[in-house]
C-alpha cells in the first residue's frame, strides 16, 4: 500500500510561477512576500500530499535568473532566542542557514534585513556577526502607532528611517525563518524608498495558507490555524474581497488589518491602489493544484491532532498558556475529529495498558504498524524504531540486531561514568550500537539501510520524550506526538 496523493505539485508549480511572472511584468519591479517557509515547508507536505517540502524553492528555481532573495530576522527574535519547532534550531541560526541553501542553489542573496530594530544586545552581536562573515545588512526600526498611523507610517519620519536595501534584479523575493519577522514590513518600507528615488515597484505576496479558494471551517485551513495558534492568527471571510466582487475569499486577520496601510502606500506610489482586496495581492494556486480533497482533508485533521498534542506538550513543560490548549481543542471539534483519531494513539495506549509501562507505537508509511515497551535495555521509542526497521527489512521481530559487546560499553559510561540512573538506551545510542553490530551482521546492516524508508512515518509516545529522541525521530522525517504526561523517574 502506498500513501494516497491529494496535491498535484508539478499543476502547482506550473500555475504559481505564471502568476508571478505576470506580476513582475504588471510592475517592473516586484517585492515578492514569502508567506510560510520557503525551503523546507514541511506543514504544507504534511497537509497536502504530494507538496515537496521544497517546492516553493523549485518554483523559484526557473526565475533564478531574475531573482534576488533578502532574508529577514526580528530583532526580537534574536533577542528571544527563538526557536524553530520543526528543525530544532534558532531563528538566528536559521537565517544563515537559509543563506547558504540559496547560495548553493546559485541564487542571488542580497542583504539581511534585522527588523524591529532597537538595539537589543543579542542583535547587535549578530549584526556583528554578519559583518565579521562579510554579510550585508540593514536595521529597520519600529514605527509608533504601527499600523493605524498612516501618516506616520508613510512619511520619512516612518519608513523613511529605514535603511534603504540595495537591490539589482526585478524580482525581489523577501522571506525568513519564520512569522512575525517584519517581511510585508520590510516589502513595504522598499516601496516608499523606491518610490523616493523614482523607481516604480509592486508589492504581492507568495501565498499559501489559509488557501483562499477552500472554505472558511475546511480542514485545510483549520490546519492553518492550528499551526499558528502562538501568533493568535484567525482566519477569516475577506471583507474587502466581498464587498469589491461579491464572491467569498478565505484570509486572516493580520493581512486584512494592513490592507488600509498597503492601500495608502499604493496610493501614494501610483495614485491609485491595484488590489481591491488583500486577497488580491496574494499569488496563491494551491487550491486548483489539490487533487483529491478527501485525502487533503484528512490529512488535515492529523495535522490538526498533532499541533493538539504539541501544544498539550508545551502547555505541561509550561512554554505555552492554557489558552492555546483550549484553542487547538476547538479547532479539533471544529474539523470533527479528536485525539483518539490518530492511530497510533490508541496502538500505544493500549501497549501501555497491558505491559504497565511507557510504551510507543510507530506506523510506516504504507500503513503496517509497530509497538515498542519499556525494557531493561530500551526506553519505547528505541524499542519501537528497532521493530519498525525490523518489519521495513522482512526481518523476524525475534531476531536480536544489536549484540550485548555493543550495548554494554554505552550502558557502562552511562552509568558508571556519567552518572546516570537510567541504564536503558536513548534512540540515539541504540542507533550507534546498531551501526556497531552491522559491521559484523548482515541482518543489522539491511535493518540500517531501512532508515530512509521511516520517513513519513507516525509515531506517539505515552509520555514526554527526551530532547535527544525528539532530535532523533526529527532527523529522520517522523511525525512524532506524545502525551502530556511526565515519566516517573527511576531511583
Amino acid at each position: 500500500m502506498t500513501q494516497a496523493i491529494g496535491f498535484d505539485s508539478e499543476k502547482y508549480l506550473r500555475l504559481q510561477s505564471e502568476q508571478i511572472l505576470e506580476r513582475v511584468g504588471h510592475f517592473g519591479k516586484l517585492y515578492l512576500e514569502f508567506g510560510g517557509k520557503l525551503y523546507d515547508d514541511y506543514h504544507a507536505s504534511r497537509v497536502l500530499p504530494g507538496f515537496a517540502p521544497d517546492n516553493k524553492l523549485k518554483m523559484l528555481e526557473q526565475l533564478r535568473d531574475r531573482a534576488e532573495i533578502i532574508i529577514v530576522i526580528s530583532a526580537e527574535a534574536i533577542e528571544q532566542q527563538k526557536m524553530r519547532g520543526d528543525l530544532g534550531i534558532t531563528y538566528e541560526e536559521d537565517a544563515l542557514r537559509l543563506r547558504e541553501v540559496f547560495a548553493k542553489r546559485g541564487f542571488c542573496v542580497g542583504t539581511m534585513v534585522i527588523t524591529k530594530y532597537e538595539g537589543q544586545p543579542a542583535a547587535v552581536k549578530f549584526r556583528q556577526k554578519l559583518e565579521a562573515l562579510g554579510i550585508r545588512s540593514c536595521c529597520h526600526y519600529n514605527i509608533a502607532g504601527y499600523p493605524s498611523s498612516i501618516p506616520l507610517i508613510v512619511s520619512d519620519e516612518g519608513y523613511g528611517k529605514n535603511e534603504y536595501i540595495e537591490t539589482s534584479r526585478e524580482l525581489v523575493v523577501v522571506t525568513a525563518p519564520g512569522p512575525g519577522s517584519g517581511k510585508m514590513a520590510t516589502c513595504l518600507s522598499q516601496l516608499y524608498h523606491e518610490n523616493k528615488r523614482g523607481v516604480k515597484a509592486g508589492y504581492a505576496k507568495f501565498e499559501t495558507f489559509p488557501v483562499w479558494n477552500l472554505p472558511l471551517q475546511h480542514p485545510v485551513n483549520l490546519a492553518y490555524e492550528a499551526a499558528t495558534a502562538d501568533l493568535d492568527d484567525v482566519n477569516m471571510i475577506d471583507p474587502y474581497h466581498l464587498e469589491a466582487y461579491g464572491r467569498t475569499a478565505i484570509n486572516y486577520n493580520r493581512d486584512v488589518e494592513i490592507f488600509p496601510v498597503l492601500r495608502a502606500i499604493f496610493e501614494s506610489i501610483l495614485g491609485e491602489c491595484p488590489y481591491k482586496s488583500p486577497t488580491d495581492m496574494g499569488v496563491n494556486m494551491v487550491g486548483f493544484a489539490i487533487s483529491d480533497d478527501a485525502v487533503c482533508g484528512e490529512a488535515a485533521k492529523q495535522e490538526i491532532i498533532r499541533r493538539y498534542f504539541q501544544t498539550a506538550v508545551a502547555v505541561k513543560r509550561s512554554l505555552a498558556p492554557k489558552e492555546e490548549l483550549y484553542k487547538q481543542e476547538l479547532l479539533m471539534k471544529k474539523a470533527g475529529c479528536r485525539p483518539a483519531d490518530r492511530a497510533v494513539v490508541s496502538r500505544a495506549l493500549l501497549k501501555e495498558e497491558l505491559t504497565g509501562k511507557p510504551a510507543m507505537a510507530l506506523e510506516l508509511p504504507d500503513g503496517r504498524m509497530v509497538t515498542g515497551k519499556t525494557s531493561d535495555l530500551l526506553g519505547p521509542a528505541s524499542a519501537a524504531l528497532m521493530n519498525a526497521l525490523k518489519l521495513a527489512a522482512g526481518i523476524d521481530e525475534a531476531e536480536n540486531l544489536v549484540n550485548a559487546a555493543a550495548i554494554e560499553p554505552i550502558q557502562t559510561l552511562k552509568t558508571r561514568y556519567l552518572g546516570g540512573h537510567n541504564p536503558r538506551l536513548h534512540t540515539d545510542e541504540t542507533l550507534i550500537a546498531l551501526s556497531m553490530s552491522a559491521s559484523k551482521s548482515d541482518l543489522a546492516r539491511q535493518a540500517m539501510e531501512q532508515l530512509p524508508a521511516l520517513r513519513g512515518a507516525q509515531a506517539h509516545s505515552t509520555t514526554m520524550m527526551s530532547s535527544v529522541d525528539e532530535t532523533v525521530f526529527r532527523k529522520l522525517g517522523i511525525h512524532l506526538t506524545c502525551s502530556p504526561v511526565v515519566e516517573e523517574k527511576e531511583t
